[in-house]
């Protein structure tokens, strides 16, 4: 995909782990607005996300529906269970 000159940051992969059936809707959402899913998060992204790199406290629809819905234990380590879920998942 070609980005105008303007933009000379460079594109970073992203892996995210969501549920299968709401990445086909994704999917069919963005190819209904004739946009990539990518195009779409990035976007999302930069609304939430000042330039300044600090996160706004912004409600929109999508942040209030996951407000809540995942309560990590106080000791819980990301990185350990990301990596356990995805050697779970691909090997």
């Amino acid at each position: 995909m070609y980005r105008s000159l303007k933009n000379k940051e460079m594109n970073t992969k992203l892996t995210l782990t969501i549920e299968q059936a709401l990445i086909e809707k994704a999917k069919e959402y963005a190819k209904s607005k004739g946009r990539s899913l990518s195009d779409i998060v990035e976007n999302y992204f930069k609304a939430i996300v000042k330039e300044e790199g600090i996160i706004t406290i912004e409600s929109t629809p999508i942040s209030d529906s996951l407000r809540g819905s995942f309560k990590a234990p106080k000791n819980f380590d990301y990185k350990k269970g990301l990596t356990k879920a995805l050697t779970e998942k691909y090997l």
